[in-house]
């Protein structure tokens, strides 16, 4: 059943594409039956238009049906299922409290989605009440094990995640996930003795249950040595 409604909520377009041709191709289908009908001279000529314009009722009928259906799965049933019946990455090996590290795998295909932004010495891309980093602050010094706090609160909320990078550097490695929402609360924790003291780039991405991540969330900060 997931499978299915991963299919119909991606490939919408695909579908409402497919669904117009056939509506179109049955349109004028119905439309030769009818001027069939109105030139037959002879019972059976007639009959059998009748039956090919009843039929051209028939498949009109169903496509319309069909994409109502479509419609209805797309805009009102998808916001409300679960990221992972939705979601073409493996969410589920996300984790579902933000203790533990992602697989260097799950690091590369979650880094491929997201969309890179350019380092600054400014907070930047974070929207108050849906995308925030609170802690650390912007230009702050960290060190050792620090508790990130924020918000990861957006409509159709899928998963968020964390990420840094070295300053100037496009490089990104995730750090943790979590896939419950947070509102002006713990994201998760960071171990900044893994990292070489220097400035830093610390982001927070958002992701729908569409699979589409927002701009992220970009905070500038130095890791200080022990």
């Amino acid at each position: 059943m997931e499978a299915i409604l991963r299919f119909f909520v991606l490939y919408a377009p695909l579908v409402y594409l497919l669904l117009a041709v056939g509506l179109l191709l049955a349109l004028r289908s119905f439309l030769r039956s009818l001027k069939e009908g109105r030139d037959s001279v002879f019972g059976l000529e007639r009959e059998m238009a009748q039956r090919r314009t009843n039929q051209a009722v028939a498949v009109l009928v169903i496509i319309l049906l069909m994409g109502l259906g479509e419609l209805v799965l797309s805009s009102f049933l998808a916001p409300g299922l679960p990221a992972s019946a939705v979601l073409t990455t493996p969410t589920l090996s996300l984790l579902s409290v933000p203790t533990n590290t992602l697989s260097p795998e799950l690091m590369a295909t979650l880094g491929a989605e997201t969309p890179m932004a350019t380092p600054g010495t400014e907070a930047s891309g974070c929207i108050p009440g849906q995308i925030m980093l609170t802690f650390p602050e912007s230009a702050s010094e960290v060190r050792g094990q620090i508790t990130l706090k924020g918000t990861a609160d957006i409509p159709n909320f899928g998963f968020y995640k964390y990420e840094v990078a070295p300053l100037g550097s496009d490089n990104w490695s995730t750090i943790q996930a979590g896939r419950e929402v947070v509102v002006d609360g713990t994201l998760g924790l960071w171990d900044t003795t893994e990292l070489t003291p220097g400035d830093y780039m610390l982001r927070l991405v958002v992701t729908d249950n569409q699979g589409q991540a927002l701009p992220p969330c970009v905070v500038p900060v130095r890791v200080a040595g022990q």
